[in-house]
């Protein structure tokens, strides 16, 4: 059993009987000659006992008082030692229940041994738990769980944490944990059950009776609400969910025993909820209804989309049908997200890599822009910042996009439909006669894309596209790769802008850090290289959802071509020669470096940096770095 006790945060010295002692004689239920009687007595028993044990045999204290001084005491107290210093149990029924939990490899607690060994009433075991952790104890025999308050989690929950929900009372949520709760588990309940919850401890055997009762009105509750077609109800309330917490995609899995839901938020996949797996067909069908797919087809994939009306918008979901071993899995992911169309000075730049990116690529007459990144590094929400910033009345933009995913009033988009021949191909050989000044392709994709794309710019158009690359130089070498002419990508491309998203650290929860020396050497530095800068954390917080992050933050790498890249690219040099020059000549700042640059700002982490930031070469020394980015 955990001895920790999360409602005293404050450190306690180890436990010794001279400290019950102490409190009882500070209390006045024993004196001073009393225990000096007692130790007395002790010297002269050829057999051992307890000191507690001798004064209640003298009559001079009773249980009632020990139980008052336990109350009263906050010091950190082995519960077997408590049992042996009041002679409930002895030194060799201690020494039989610890081979017992050796021999069990550690299945079962010391107290739990001696509770199914009858040394130890259950009820007197808990008394001293409750007195000890400040925290009631509960019998739920006779409680009526609260079944509403219990379908807020699964069972294998409960059985992880081992904490179930007991009942509504003015001050909160009651709730029973077996064993002294620690904050972790404490932590897990609020977010459960909301942040006014009041712990109790209750025994294991009436937990599990309360669970196995609860899990079993739960599934007949959900069998008949399914019946009562609850199902679409379940789609709008898992849809409305993934809206109200900023997800980008929503996962539903058929698992071997349950059907999990995940949502991606900022960029990492978080459980949302766990459902029965009796459930999966009707959901699936569900949402294939949405989306006008074949329900009857359960053997191959499948591809939709939902157009869902919200708050008097109406939002685009994609949604991809996966066949697994399991059942379909399905992947619905939310465009038309208001709240992600950024104007270009708020997606992240630093203030010199900015006004660098305007002046030398985007206010460019001509020539190729990229933006490259793997999916889901917000490419899309940068070129919509950058066709934003150039919008005005004189200038014609026109895009490809499979699909469109924010609209834009001022500019002609075009959502490619393969289904009805619309392909990227067709789409691409008519763009050109639409008289643009500035031609937007969704992805290069093919030779034949990237062809059309350096053709627009040799022609005087000015040409947006996104790449899947790892880095800047990345997408040069791979247009190297798709046979493009060296002297054609030299001359046409004007910048590359590579570009990632890292987690923010929560505004609420955010607290000063400093990096261990194991992190300063991966980054590259030395500690004193980092000693003026701010590193931070999040602890975690119910308004992050206990993850220490909220909201994400972008990370760029811009290339600017010059002469000396140009000719590199014309003599088709390795990719990091090209990267070497192109830090020497127009002053790149790697993915890496301005990730420790917002790092050190106390944007993101470390740890952040590491997860997601290619590391191609050692940082520049980090006085360079933020003199090349200028502040933010």
């Amino acid at each position: 059993m955990n001895p920790k006790n999360p409602t005293q945060p404050t450190l306690k010295k180890v436990f010794q009987v001279n400290d019950i002692i102490d409190i009882l004689l500070n209390e006045g239920h024993i004196t001073s000659k009393q225990v000096e009687h007692a130790k007395r007595v002790a010297s002269k028993l050829e057999i051992q006992k307890p000191l507690l044990v001798i004064l209640k045999e003298l009559k001079f204290i009773t249980d009632d008082n020990i139980k008052s001084a336990l109350a009263n005491s906050d010091i950190e107290m082995p519960i077997e030692s408590i049992l042996l210093e009041m002679g409930i149990v002895s030194d060799k029924d201690i020494k039989i229940a610890k081979e017992t939990v050796l021999n069990d490899n550690a299945k079962r607690s010391i107290e739990k041994v001696l509770v199914d060994s009858k040394l130890v009433v259950e009820s007197e075991l808990f008394e001293i738990l409750s007195l000890k952790a400040k925290i009631p104890y509960v019998s739920i025999e006779q409680i009526e769980i609260d079944q509403t308050l219990f379908s807020n989690a699964q069972v294998k929950w409960y059985e992880t944490i081992k904490v179930i929900p007991l009942k509504k009372e003015k001050e909160g949520i009651r709730v029973g944990f077996v064993d002294i709760p620690d904050r972790k588990r404490i932590e897990a309940a609020q977010k459960a059950f909301g942040v006014k919850i009041i712990p109790s401890i209750i025994s294991e055997d009436s937990f599990k009776k309360a669970l196995n009762k609860g899990s079993q009105k739960l599934t007949r509750a959900q069998s008949s609400n399914l019946e009562e077609n609850a199902t679409i109800q379940l789609v709008n309330k898992i849809i409305l969910a993934a809206i109200s917490r900023d997800a980008s995609d929503i996962h539903i899995e058929p698992l071997a025993e349950s059907l999990r839901v995940r949502f991606r938020q900022d960029g990492v996949l978080m459980i949302y909820e766990q459902y029965p797996k009796q459930i999966i067909s009707a959901l699936t069908n569900r949402i294939k209804v949405l989306c006008n797919v074949d329900i009857t087809e359960k053997r191959r994939h499948q591809g939709g989309r939902i157009y869902y009306q919200h708050n008097g918008e109406e939002l685009d979901l994609r949604v991809s049908f996966y066949v697994t071993v399991y059942g379909e899995k399905i992947v619905i992911r939310l465009l038309n997200r208001k709240g992600l169309l950024l104007k270009l000075d708020d997606i992240g730049m630093s203030k010199h890599m900015l006004t660098r990116f305007k002046e030398d690529a985007l206010y460019q007459p001509s020539g190729v822009i990229l933006i490259t990144g793997p999916t889901g590094s917000g490419k899309t929400t940068t070129v919509y910042s950058c066709i934003q910033n150039i919008n005005t009345p004189q200038t014609s933009i026109i895009t490809a996009e499979e699909p469109v995913e924010y609209i834009i009033d001022g500019i002609s988009q075009c959502s490619i439909n393969p289904k009805i021949s619309l392909t990227f191909e067709e789409t691409l050989r008519h763009i050109v006669r639409q008289d643009p000044d500035v031609i937007v392709i969704g992805e290069i994709r093919d030779n034949f894309s990237a062809e059309v794309a350096v053709q627009a710019a040799l022609t005087g158009h000015k040409v947006l596209t996104t790449f899947h690359t790892e880095d800047s130089i990345g997408g040069l070498i791979r247009l190297l790769k798709m046979n493009i002419e060296a002297f054609l990508i030299s001359s046409t491309v004007v910048s590359v802008l590579a570009q990632r998203l890292l987690r923010k650290i929560c505004p609420k929860c955010k607290v000063a850090y400093k990096p261990s020396s194991h992190e300063i050497q991966r980054i590259g530095y030395s500690a004193k290289d980092l000693d003026e800068f701010s590193f931070a954390i999040g602890k975690g917080c119910p308004y992050c959802q206990h993850s220490g992050y909220k909201g994400r933050v972008g990370i760029f790498e811009l290339l600017v071509l010059d002469e000396s890249v140009r000719n590199a690219i014309m003599e088709q040099k390795t990719s990091q020669e090209i990267r070497r020059i192109s830090i020497d000549s127009t002053g790149l700042v790697t993915l890496l470096e301005d990730g420790i640059y917002k790092a050190a700002a106390g944007i993101t982490t470390i740890e952040e940096v590491f997860r997601c930031l290619p590391r191609l070469q050692k940082p520049r020394p980090f006085y360079e770095i933020k003199q090349l980015l200028g502040g933010r």
